[in-house]
């Protein structure tokens, strides 16, 4: 008779969208063979409430994250809180003895980034971020192209993300258009895309250059409220979002916003707003290689562009997550061949799930035992820290007019 699998006993803290979905409702949906919920932790209990019923837990609810551990003393933590306040979180729970899961950016400071990466190393414990692009299919595929010297050494990259004017402003109605709580869109957002290029290249950046302003946001607009509920120009207001039309965000903001003054619906020009909306950066890396980035968030289409180019051809990829005509379920990646060997398009389709797949393929490596990981997608604290690091050179870079080296954390 088969041993029975042993579930990893694991604690989330923080019950925003994603910590409901993502590693809440869907992961005990999918992934309940490996798993078990057995402590909820949030500051504003009224959410924490609303999330396990969403999540369809009976697990013990939390305020106090010490007393949880203590209480429980899980064997993961999974990290969904605000960006700057990861790391007292992480390092709390590596003390206890539990592994982490942390969502990105792992955190949004060089000193930080040295505290997590010290108690990792002092409690023997592990961090893994999450880094959900790598496990995407299409990116799988161009990894494989790379790794297998499709267009031989690759030189130089461009890398183009565009958030349309639904996702783009979301991040300008939330904390995240604070900089001391994001570090900027460079790192909360851009930590996805530097990693993707850290990972495919197989190489860390050494100097930045980075531009970035609020062109379109923030004082930019032609009119300002607190928040939509209340605004007087919601009639007018290109980005008015009703709160009430959406039951799941509703559920999780409204009501609990009594309770601690967060609104999920804040103004997005309001003339506090800290961050730019629109960034490029030139990057060098170890390697040699030249990356062209940029980063824009109020598009009408959502999506990336990138090419690698090598000495012997060109990997180019145009994928859409949203726009306003129909595309094809799969991704084209072209395959164009120096010297007369020709042009080859491999489509990838897409699969069930969050970022075309990458959502189900990253949680079967982390919780399924026996995972081959075999093009090394499993992200822990030094892949964490160096996106950050990018995205905190590209700032420093845009708001001093030079360029910025990497700091020698690592």
């Amino acid at each position: 008779m088969a041993q029975e699998l042993k579930r990893v006993r694991y604690a989330l803290v923080g019950t925003g969208n994603r910590g409901t979905t993502m590693w809440g409702r869907e992961l005990l949906a999918g992934w309940s063979e490996f798993v078990e919920l057995v402590g909820i932790c949030d500051l504003n209990l009224m959410r924490a409430e609303r999330a396990r019923s969403m999540i369809g837990s009976s697990a013990p609810l939390y305020e106090d994250f010490a007393l949880m551990l203590e209480e429980l003393k899980p064997a993961l933590v999974i990290v969904c809180t605000p960006d700057d306040t990861h790391d007292d979180i992480i390092i709390r729970a590596l003390e206890s003895g539990a592994d982490v899961i942390s969502e990105k950016p792992m955190t949004t400071t060089p000193g930080k980034i040295e505290r997590i990466r010290e108690a990792e190393a002092r409690t023997g414990r592990r961090v893994d971020v999450s880094f959900n692009y790598r496990f995407s299919p299409t990116a799988a595929r161009i990894k494989e192209l790379i790794e297998e010297g499709a267009i031989g050494d690759v030189t130089s990259v461009d890398f183009h993300w565009y958030l349309d004017n639904r996702h783009g402003a979301d991040y300008f109605r939330r904390w995240h258009a604070y900089g001391a709580h994001s570090g900027s869109l460079f790192v909360h957002k851009a930590t996805h895309h530097f990693d993707l290029l850290n990972w495919y290249l197989d190489s860390d950046p050494v100097e930045v250059k980075g531009f970035g302003q609020l062109v379109h946001y923030g004082r930019n607009g032609p009119f300002r409220g607190v928040r939509c509920k209340t605004c007087p120009h919601k009639g007018e207001c290109d980005y008015y979002l009703d709160l009430a039309a959406d039951p799941f965000l509703d559920a999780l903001y409204e009501d609990p916003s009594a309770l601690d003054g967060y609104h999920r619906d804040a103004c997005v020009y309001r003339e506090d707003i800290d961050i730019p909306d629109t960034m490029t950066a030139a990057i060098r890396y170890r390697s040699g290689v030249q990356v062209s980035y940029s980063l824009n968030t109020y598009m009408p289409i959502e999506g990336h562009h990138i090419a690698f180019n090598g000495h012997r051809g060109r990997i180019e990829l145009r994928q859409y997550e949203k726009q306003p005509w129909t595309e094809p379920p799969a991704d084209e990646i072209v395959l164009m061949k120096s010297f007369g060997g020709g042009v080859e398009r491999i489509w990838v389709p897409h699969e069930a799930g969050g970022h075309y797949g990458g959502d189900n393929r990253m949680r079967d490596m982390i919780f399924k035992p026996g995972s081959n990981d075999r093009l090394r997608q499993r992200a822990g604290s030094r892949a964490g820290a160096m996106s950050v690091l990018c995205g905190l050179a590209a700032l420093e870079s845009s708001r001093t007019g030079g360029s910025a080296t990497l700091p020698t954390l690592l």
